[in-house]
């Protein structure tokens, strides 16, 4: 499996709204210039979250983008699963009944590639935008020279 630089962008925007969530509502052009991200590039991956509760809009003067939920009940597979689809190494192990493959019943190898789904989405759902927030604070306090 491969993250593709839409869910990596993807995940990266939204670290940097909850990181400055109490800015309120957040031009695209600073996320991108803080980000070093293309604003077009940002401007394609928003769509993404219009169905989702995630993100908040608001239009006019004064407008942008912001969290709508708390960055510790966004969790990183939330996100990829927006992005990019599903989390499966496989399409044969997708929920989609329709893409299973005839030997779905018989293949010897079925169980590793549902165990890797299990751990891929268990270790991304556990990881939230709050928790990636505290890694890099944490990271950024034990950096210091004397």
């Amino acid at each position: 499996m491969r993250i593709s630089t839409k869910g990596r962008y993807a995940l990266r925007m939204l670290v940097d709204l909850a990181e400055h969530r109490d800015n309120g509502f957040t031009a695209l052009k600073d996320i991108a210039k803080r980000q070093n991200v293309s604003k077009k590039y940002l401007e394609q991956i928003v769509p993404v979250f219009n169905k989702s509760d995630i993100l908040q809009t608001n239009r006019g003067f004064q407008g942008g983008y912001r969290l709508a939920v708390a960055p510790d009940k966004c969790t990183v597979g939330e996100v990829i699963r927006l992005t990019e689809g599903s989390l499966s190494p496989l399409a044969c192990i997708d929920d989609d009944d329709e893409v299973r493959c005839d030997r779905c019943n018989d293949c010897a190898t079925l169980y590793v590639w549902q165990g890797l789904k299990k751990v891929v989405t268990d270790y991304l759902d556990s990881i939230t935008l709050q928790d990636i927030i505290d890694k890099k604070h944490e990271s950024f306090v034990n950096d210091y020279v004397i």
